[in-house]
């Protein structure tokens, strides 16, 4: 009960979106999935530094496009038809909005796929990286970065000022070691569900709370409401 009292109350919760609100590890490796191709080699690059957002995004395209080209954006949304929602995820988002909590996405996936969430979860904001498409619809061989996978916390900060919320009211929500980005001083994170050795590592290493179900539901406890 100490503890609680001494916990600020929640006015904000940012997720990831990936391996978060979606039972899918990554919008970017659906389609690898999709197009029978493997960047897991470059991930880890990417993940050591070795690769800037731009270069990972454009290795990937390479990849889908030595299998097909032209890429056209409808093939790309028929990809995530089979991407299902986090268990718990629509009964958290209605009870955070239900208590007037500012709800958002910050998520370096793909934006086709993250807006779909967004509308289907009516957020209250949203961003993510993506695609360019020419004239005919098909996709160019660049992506567009918004935001670096491992500078998510600029984008909160300018969030929360553009919505006069505080950093101490602001709860993340991210389920790899990049996410850490998010945990922005004075605010606080939760690790969910991670699926790689170093996320988790890396978690304990942060010294967050970390939860190890795939139910977004046991996020709430970690929340104050009042």
């Amino acid at each position: 009960m100490i503890e609680s009292m001494l916990t600020p109350k929640t006015t904000c919760v940012v997720f990831d979106c990936d391996g978060v609100l979606v039972d899918a590890v990554s919008s970017w490796r659906t389609l690898h999935d999709h197009f029978g191709t493997d960047n897991s080699v470059n991930l880890q690059r990417f993940i050591d530094g070795e690769f800037s957002d731009v270069e990972f995004m454009r290795s990937d395209i390479r990849m889908w496009k030595s299998i097909q080209d032209p890429i056209y954006r409808d093939e790309l949304f028929r990809a995530y038809s089979g991407v299902k929602l986090m268990q718990g995820t629509r009964e958290v988002v209605e009870k955070l909005q239900a208590n007037g909590i500012f709800v958002a996405i910050v998520s370096a996936g793909v934006d086709l796929f993250v807006a779909s969430i967004a509308s289907m979860l009516n957020v209250d904001d949203w961003i993510a990286n993506g695609f360019v498409f020419n004239d005919d619809d098909t996709l160019s061989d660049d992506g567009v970065c918004r935001l670096h996978a491992t500078g998510k916390g600029e984008i909160i900060l300018r969030l929360l000022e553009m919505n006069n919320l505080e950093v101490e009211n602001c709860v993340s929500v991210g389920d790899s070691e990049m996410d850490l980005s998010m945990h922005v001083n004075g605010s606080r994170f939760i690790g969910f569900n991670p699926t790689r050795e170093s996320s988790l590592a890396a978690f304990e290493k942060a010294g967050i709370d970390v939860i190890h179900e795939k139910d977004l539901r046991a996020i709430l406890p970690l929340l104050r409401f009042e």
